[in-house]
């Protein structure tokens, strides 16, 4: 063997593959010498008289064409150039199998797809014998192409079909794969786990069913041909149990609502035929929501003894748009539990087909996964598939091919199952939930499906999907087709599967007695855990709270606001703007809005309230006011100064979110839900921009105490004013959120002075009463000379809703001006210029909740019959005067004539021309002060 050894040179390597060519042929052919070499090489036993054909020799930079076999047949080239065909069919079924899967419940049969063709690589079928290198697959690595076929077919074209290989990064790409190829995409369950999937599916089955028995023609928005939903959230969870998740939040749509609600959320079936009973209407007078849009929360213990706390969010009809208020849940939990790994609390986010591909919401979404501030370690999608919306076919709904192109802006897999195939459901979700906990990224399901009745129960589908709902009529259910298999499997008996239906079915008709029973108690899941201690309901219910703060610990703060890290270059601007707030506090100058700001923030988590501000260009601000975030003006490193003002004190955080408004307001929303304790505000660019999420505000912030008894202490500032920009960048459409207000369900406030946002936002933390806060923050007035504060006003106090006139005299008073914002200024200043003493100026900052006792208060003294006027900058139809209109009609208390001076009723805000703006803005003036 020494002489041996010494011919395995770089020159002879060519020869040396000749011979291993003649050996795979023919070991006979060769010395013992040589024979025994090669034989301790080739440990798994390969032999070319196992091989149909030659053996392909793999080429080497010695010998780059491949040797040749030595007993005829073709050449190296040919074998290799034949390998190379082999691999390229290996990779086109990773690439394209999910194009032929078995994906459709209902048998419509998909195109063959000519990538995936024999005849594509100048194979046919006299080459299925033949024996190919098969390497990149799990397995012996020489297979017969047949096999090598059957086994791509069987990972990649089954019940399950992958998307995958269009992710850049190869580890995630070879984790995939290896994790599938080595077991071809297939669970092995046991009879036990069998067993669980089958209960599951009867109790989806059954539940339905029952429903549609007992309360005949009520919408259910039934589950009825995607019951395998049902097992796979249970697998779901029971995986999540095993990886240590403590809590798991879900968010839906309404189809299989109900379903879920009993059968994964535990929630009691008798309150469930309660609510179908509407049995109690005096409960719900002029609020509620429909069954199959509410919520619920419990603590589910998963087949291992593992408790998991379960919440499922609150839904309107509007489908996607739970989607980012789900994530922003999550991820307050997770930071409550400083779940940096963020592998405590799973997100499972079920969607529909057409508004998965519909809804731009879900793609703001998907954007923020991966930023640092909105990610929560990957959420589960799982799209339920029922190849329509509503009656629009995919073909006219979406221009891609699946309902899932939009997930593959993220180097994440798409996981395609047939619904019917309950145990490939189990695999998937299996797959899924490993590759979140390896790479901490979002992973997608499509389970196909189908409804078995149209979009509610009164609808007839087959006026517009005939053909479809033809084919459905003639499925059996999931259950009944998983029974027939384990049946065939010997797997269950007839008689356990009976078993398991009886005695389900039984259980629902015990709570139907229950629900019955007049002395029915309902079970709330509100105002518990994190919640306890705070209050919605009437806004006087709650005392108001002293919010100053002395000014030694303000001076204290404004310190260490001013000190940056050692070696930290700031900006020469900046260094003076830290210096000028020391001098603020001290009392040198008067305070800036951005100084107030930074203090209001500074005390609060100073006292241990997290702060979380998320916006567009909310680190430095809009308009260059807050300046939350530093840069080294050489290196670039950020340093935020509300981050580093003691050990103890509570996070803060100024996010600059992505351009989106419906995705991160939802977003903060959700935040806010499960951080009652927190300062969670969302900020626009401009106010104008806010309409972009209006879909937001009416469906969650504004209504959802009243629908759902879900509180929330969200913020919302809004840049508002008319300056001159135009007329998108004008008005936060005040109008609106006024429009909406209604049973002290939000605070809509127009501030004046820096002292009253100081105190604005510490009250909304210091009282426990949680209500959004829309707060109509200034542009203009961040940087005018008399909308400043002294510190003194800081130190002590609290909010004042409303701000009287200091040098109106109520009995000399002729004529009284209200007024909120910005406007005031101006009106103060032709005042002084008149010499209009006779005229009182009176501030409305918060604009509701407005008790008439305010308005009696600024009125005081002043004889009936004067004219009372309110002033505003906005067109007559807009702005808050059709509110104030609305409230208090043309007499205000019933003893002060009311009238309005405004720009004239336009479709539009603001115009375009900065001079025609100054002209309106004079004429709005001089029409106060009754001189034109």
């Amino acid at each position: 063997m020494k002489d041996l050894d010494s011919t395995l040179s770089g020159a002879n390597l060519p020869f040396v593959e000749a011979l291993y060519a003649r050996y795979l042929e023919d070991p006979a052919s060769l010395s013992e010498d040589w024979r025994s070499y090669f034989d301790a090489l080739d440990d798994r036993g390969a032999r070319a008289s196992d091989v149909s054909g030659p053996a392909f020799v793999p080429r080497s930079i010695f010998n780059p064409a491949g040797a040749a076999a030595t007993t005829g047949g073709l050449g190296g080239d040919d074998v290799a150039a034949r390998q190379d065909r082999v691999d390229q069919l290996v990779r086109a079924y990773r690439v394209r199998g999910h194009m032929i899967a078995d994906l459709d419940p209902l048998g419509l049969h998909r195109e063959p797809h000519p990538e995936l063709a024999l005849e594509h690589y100048g194979f046919g079928p006299q080459d299925l014998d033949q024996k190919f290198s098969a390497r990149t697959l799990s397995g012996p690595e020489v297979q017969t192409l047949r096999d090598i076929i059957q086994q791509l077919k069987t990972t990649y074209c089954g019940p399950i079909g992958v998307q995958f290989m269009h992710i850049d990064d190869l580890e995630t790409k070879m984790w995939l794969q290896d994790r599938m190829d080595s077991t071809q995409n297939q669970l092995s369950m046991s009879r036990g786990q069998q067993l669980r999937v089958l209960t599951k599916l009867t109790d989806a089955e059954i539940f339905e069913q029952f429903i549609h028995k007992k309360f005949l023609g009520a919408k259910r928005f039934s589950l009825e041909g995607g019951e395998s939903l049902i097992p796979l959230l249970d697998q779901a969870l029971e995986k999540a149990g095993r990886q240590g998740f403590s809590e798991a939040v879900i968010a839906m749509a309404h189809r299989g609502r109900l379903n879920v609600l009993a059968n994964i959320m535990n929630k009691s079936p008798a309150q469930i035929f309660r609510e179908f009973a509407d049995a109690d209407p005096e409960k719900y007078f002029g609020g509620g929501d429909v069954k199959y849009h509410m919520g619920f929360s419990s603590d589910h213990v998963t087949s291992d003894g593992h408790e998991i706390h379960l919440s499922l969010c609150f839904n309107p009809s509007h489908l996607e748009f739970v989607d980012p208020v789900l994530v922003g849940r999550v991820r307050a939990k997770q930071d409550r539990k400083g779940d940096d790994r963020r592998d405590q609390v799973l997100p499972l986010l079920i969607h529909g087909d057409a508004a998965f591909a519909g809804q731009g919401v879900v793609q703001e979404t998907l954007n923020m996964s991966e930023l640092t501030s909105y990610s929560v370690g990957g959420t589960v999608h799982i799209i339920v598939n029922n190849q329509i919306g509503f009656t629009t076919p995919p073909e006219m709904s979406r221009s891609s091919y699946y309902a899932t192109d939009v997930a593959k802006m993220l180097q994440v897999p798409i996981f395609h199952v047939n619904g019917e195939h309950p145990e490939a459901v189990a695999q998937v979700i299996e797959v899924a939930l490993d590759f979140r906990r390896r790479f901490h990224k979002d992973v997608v399901i499509d389970m196909w499906c189908y409804r078995r009745y149209g979009h509610n129960e009164s609808d007839d589908p087959a006026f517009t999907q005939p053909v479809m709902y033809h084919a459905i009529r003639k499925r059996k259910s999931v259950r009944e087709g998983y029974t027939e298999n384990l049946l065939k499997l010997g797997g269950v008996t007839a008689e356990e599967a009976d078993e398991i239906a009886v005695r389900r079915r039984q259980r629902l008709e015990d709570a139907l007695s229950e629900a019955k029973a007049r002395e029915f108690a309902y079970v709330h899941d509100f105002g518990r855990g994190v919640w306890r201690g705070y209050l919605g309901g009437a806004d006087g219910a709650v005392p108001s709270v002293e919010t100053g703060v002395p000014s030694q610990h303000l001076e204290a703060l404004v310190a260490k606001l001013a000190e940056v890290p050692q070696g930290f270059v700031p900006h020469p601007k900046i260094k003076r703007l830290l210096a000028t707030r020391v001098e603020m506090v001290a009392g040198e100058r008067p305070l800036d809005w951005g100084c107030a700001e930074a203090l209001a923030y500074a005390t609060l988590v100073d006292e241990g309230t997290r702060i979380r501000l998320s916006g567009q260009d909310s680190g430095r601000g809009t308009f260059s006011h807050r300046h939350a975030v530093l840069y080294d003006y050489k290196s670039g490193r950020a340093h935020v100064p509300l981050s580093h003002l003691s050990p103890t004190q509570a996070p803060f955080e100024a996010i600059d979110s992505p351009l989106s408004e419906s995705g991160v307001l939802g977003f903060e929303y959700g935040y806010s839900l499960d951080c009652p304790d927190g300062l969670v505000m969302w900020e626009a660019q401009f106010g104008d921009f806010v309409n972009g999420a209006q879909v937001l505000i009416d469906q969650f912030i504004i209504s959802s105490e009243d629908k759902w008894n879900r509180l929330s202490g969200l913020v919302l500032l809004l840049p508002h004013g008319f300056e001159g920009q135009g007329p998108e960048h004008s008005s936060a459409r005040l109008e609106r959120f006024l429009s909406l207000c209604a049973e002290d369900n939000i605070q809509v406030c127009n501030l004046t002075t820096p002292a009253q946002y100081f105190h604005c936002l510490r009250r909304q933390v210091r009282r426990a009463l949680r209500k959004p806060l829309v707060i109509m923050t200034p542009k203009s007035l961040l940087r005018h000379p008399e909308a400043v504060s002294e510190v003194h006003e800081l130190t002590q106090g609290t909010f004042q809703r409303v701000i009287p006139d200091a040098d109106a005299v109520p009995e000399k008073t002729t004529r009284v001006l209200l007024c909120s914002g910005k406007i005031f200024y101006e009106l103060q200043n032709a005042k002084r210029i008149l010499g209009a003493e006779h005229v009182a100026i009176h501030r409305i900052e918060q604009l509701y909740p407005l008790p008439d006792a305010s308005l009696d208060g600024l009125l005081d003294g002043v004889a009936a019959g004067t004219p009372v006027v309110w002033v505003q900058e906005e067109p007559l139809n807009q702005g808050a005067w059709p509110f104030m209109r609305y409230r208090h009609g043309d007499r205000l208390l019933g003893r002060f004539p009311f009238q309005c001076v405004a720009r004239v009723e336009s479709a539009s805000p603001a115009t375009g021309s900065a001079a025609s703006h100054r002209m309106e803005q004079e004429l709005i003036i001089e029409r106060a002060f009754e001189l034109a």
